[in-house]
C-alpha cells in the first residue's frame, strides 16, 4: 500500500468495517490496530479516536518525541476537510466494500458520503436525541421541539453484519427554536404529564441540556469549529515556544519540603502516642502528596515516560496505597470523552449520584463493560443525593482501594510493549504499603482495637477535601452529547470549570483548580497553570466560549445545586411512573 496515496472517508469507512483502528492525525491516516494493545495511554483511548480527526487530543497527549514515532503508522492521507465519524465504541456504525470493483484509493470527490458520517455529523444548527421503539416526546404546555421528527434509516445499525437496515426515530432540535431555561432552574415547575414513559421524559430531560448549550455556545457548523480549532492550534504552539512545558523544578523542591514536614510530624506524634494528631497529619501528607502523583502520571514532570511512572507509582502506590495503572486508565478516558455518560468513568456512579439525565435510563458503561441499570436503589438513592454527598466524599478513599485492587487484579492492568514493567511494580509496591500501614502502624504501634479503628477513620475521613477537589470542576458542568461535530477544545471547556482561589492558597487544591486549562493543555506542569490560565481566558474571548470559573464555596454551591436539580427530576419521573402503575398505563419500564 502506497503511504502516500490519497484515502477517501468511503476507503477508511471500510477498513473501520473490517475491525482496523484507523485515527487522523495532522491529515496522515494513521492505522494504530497493532499498537493499540502496547499503548501506555490504554486501548480504549485509542479506540474513542477511532474515524476522528484526533490532531489535537494526540498533539496534547504526547512528546515531540512520539509524535515524530506515529509516521511509521501511516497508511495515507486524507484530503481535508474532515468530517469525523462516530467511533464504534460510541455506536458508530460502518459498511464494508460490497463491490469487488471498488478500491481503497479510488473515489471521486462527488462520492456520496458514507453512512457513518451521515450519522455522525451535526449541522450548523441541530443536534438530536434518539428514540427506540415507540416512544414518543409528550410536551409540557407548549412543544419542547418544534421541529419535525424525521425516520432516519441507519444501514446496519444495531444489527449484524448482515446489512439489515433498522429504523430509528430521531427528535431534531434547533438551536433557535426553544428558549432553554437557565442551569435548569424551573423545570420542575412546569406541568407534568404523568402518563409520560421513562424513555420519553429521559429524552426529553436531554434535550432540554442539549439546546440550552447550543443556546449558550458557538454554533457547531464546520467553519466555527474549525476557526475554533485553528486558534486552539495556534495557542498550543505559542505555550510550546513560550516554554510552559518546561517544569519549575524548584516548585517541586518546596512541594518536597512540605510534604516531609507533613510526614515528620505523623511520626513525631506517633511515637509520642498522639494516635489521633498522627493520623490527621497522615491525612494532610496524603492529600498533599497525591498532587504530584496526578503530574506524574500526566508526563508533566519530566516528560520522560518511565521517570514519571516511577514517580507516580511510588507516590500514589508505595506511600497511598493506591493504583496509579487505574487512575490512568480511567483519567485518561475521562479527558478525551468528558463527562459523558456512557464513556466517562469519572462520573459514572449510578445509583449513588447522577450528575444528568442520561443515566435516568440504564447505561451500558464503555469503560467498564457493565451496564449501569436505573433501578428501584435508584429510585431511593438519587433523590437524597445532594445530602449524601459530603458524607460520601468522607469515605471515599475507601472505594478507591477497592477499585485499584480490582483493576491490578483484572485483565485491564496487562499491559505489552514499554509499559510491561508497570502492573509487576505495582503489585510490589502496594503489598509494601499494606505491610507498613497495615501491619507496622496499625498493628505494631497502636495497642487497641478501638484506637485503631478511630486512627484508620482519621486518617482516611479527612483526606475527603481532595475527593470534594477532584468532583467539584466536572460534576456542576454539562452531560450534554453535541456530537463529533464539536472540536476538541469546545467540548472540554463546556464540561469543565475552573475555581477561584488566590495564589497562595494553591498549595491547598495542588492544581485541580486549574481545569480548564489543564484539559486544554495535560502536560504542562502545574506551576505553570496559572500564568496560562491568562491565555486560555483571552482564547475563549476571543473565539467566545464561556469560561467558567467560580470560587470554591460558590464551586461546592454549583454541585450540590445540580445534584438537587436532578434529584428533582428522579422524583418526577418516579410519579410518572407511580401513576401509570396505578392507571394501568402502557409504557412503564
Amino acid at each position: 500500500m502506497d503511504r502516500d496515496q490519497i484515502l477517501t472517508p468511503r476507503a477508511i469507512e471500510s477498513l473501520i468495517a473490517d475491525g482496523h483502528y484507523i485515527v487522523i492525525h495532522d491529515g496522515q491516516v494513521l492505522r494504530l490496530d497493532g499498537w493499540s494493545d502496547k499503548h501506555p495511554g490504554g486501548k480504549l483511548a485509542i479506540r474513542h479516536m477511532v474515524g476522528r480527526d484526533a490532531t489535537d487530543e494526540i498533539n496534547v497527549y504526547h512528546s515531540a518525541k512520539t509524535l515524530r514515532l506515529m509516521a511509521a503508522f501511516r497508511i495515507g492521507r486524507i484530503q481535508p476537510p474532515w468530517t469525523n465519524f462516530t467511533p464504534p465504541i460510541r455506536g458508530g456504525v460502518f459498511r464494508k466494500y460490497q463491490d469487488e470493483e471498488e478500491s481503497l484509493g479510488s473515489g471521486s470527490d462527488d462520492e456520496e458520503p458514507p453512512l457513518a458520517s451521515d450519522l455522525a455529523s451535526v449541522n450548523s444548527s441541530t443536534t438530536s436525541l434518539e428514540l427506540s421503539g415507540d416512544d414518543e416526546l409528550k410536551p409540557y404546555n407548549e412543544p419542547l421541539i418544534r421541529s419535525t421528527s424525521k425516520t432516519t434509516e441507519c444501514d446496519g445499525y444495531g444489527s449484524d453484519n448482515s446489512g439489515e437496515i433498522n429504523h430509528r426515530r430521531t427528535f431534531q432540535a434547533k438551536a433557535d427554536a426553544y428558549d432553554p431555561y437557565s442551569e435548569l432552574k424551573g423545570f420542575t415547575d412546569r406541568p407534568l404529564p404523568k402518563d409520560q414513559t421513562r424513555d420519553a421524559f429521559t429524552a426529553q430531560t436531554m434535550q432540554d441540556e442539549i439546546n440550552q448549550d447550543l443556546e449558550n455556545y458557538p454554533s457547531l457548523d464546520s467553519e466555527t469549529q474549525r476557526n475554533i480549532t485553528r486558534k486552539y492550534q495556534a495557542l498550543h504552539q505559542r505555550v510550546k515556544d513560550e516554554g510552559y512545558y518546561d517544569c519549575r523544578y524548584l516548585e517541586y523542591g518546596k512541594e518536597c519540603v512540605r510534604y516531609s514536614t507533613l510526614f515528620a510530624i505523623f511520626l513525631v506524634c506517633l511515637r509520642a502516642e498522639w494516635f489521633m494528631t498522627s493520623a490527621t497529619f497522615l491525612a494532610l501528607f496524603w492529600q498533599q502528596i497525591m498532587f504530584t502523583a496526578h503530574d506524574a502520571g500526566h508526563r508533566g514532570i519530566t516528560h520522560n515516560f518511565v521517570v514519571d511512572t516511577l514517580v507516580g507509582l511510588f507516590i500514589a502506590d508505595f506511600c497511598c496505597g493506591l493504583s496509579l495503572g487505574w487512575w490512568k486508565s480511567s483519567h485518561n478516558v475521562h479527558h478525551l470523552v468528558t463527562n459523558s455518560p456512557e464513556h466517562d468513568p469519572d462520573i459514572q456512579n449510578c445509583p449513588m449520584f447522577v450528575t444528568g439525565p442520561g443515566f435516568f435510563k440504564s447505561v451500558r458503561s464503555s469503560y467498564y463493560d457493565f451496564t449501569f441499570a436505573w433501578d428501584a436503589a435508584a429510585d431511593f438513592l438519587v433523590p437524597y443525593q445532594r445530602y449524601t454527598y459530603y458524607p460520601t466524599m468522607f469515605i471515599a478513599r475507601f472505594n478507591l482501594y477497592l477499585l485499584s485492587w480490582l483493576h491490578l487484579l483484572s485483565p485491564r492492568s496487562q499491559n505489552l510493549g514499554s509499559a510491561s514493567w508497570t502492573r509487576p511494580t505495582e503489585i510490589g509496591f502496594m503489598l509494601c504499603y499494606w505491610y507498613f500501614f497495615g501491619y507496622l502502624l496499625l498493628w505494631c504501634s497502636i495497642p487497641t482495637w478501638k484506637l485503631r479503628v478511630c486512627f484508620v477513620l482519621v486518617s482516611h475521613v479527612l483526606t475527603f477535601p481532595l475527593h470534594v477537589q477532584i468532583t467539584l470542576s466536572h460534576w456542576a458542568t454539562s452531560t450534554a452529547d453535541l456530537g463529533d461535530a464539536e472540536s476538541f477544545p469546545q467540548r472540554q471547556i463546556r464540561t469543565t470549570m475552573d475555581v477561584d482561589c488566590p495564589t497562595w492558597l494553591d498549595f491547598i487544591h495542588g492544581g485541580l483548580q486549574f481545569q480548564v486549562v489543564h484539559h486544554l493543555f495535560p502536560r504542562v506542569p502545574r506551576h505553570n497553570l496559572r500564568k496560562l490560565q491568562t491565555l486560555v481566558k483571552q482564547f475563549c474571548q476571543e473565539t467566545g466560549i464561556e469560561y467558567k470559573m467560580v470560587g470554591f464555596v460558590d464551586g461546592n454551591k454549583e454541585v450540590l445545586s445540580r445534584l438537587g436539580e436532578v434529584s428533582k427530576q428522579v422524583e418526577m419521573l418516579v410519579q410518572c411512573q407511580k401513576y401509570m402503575a396505578e392507571t394501568g398505563e402502557s409504557g412503564l419500564h
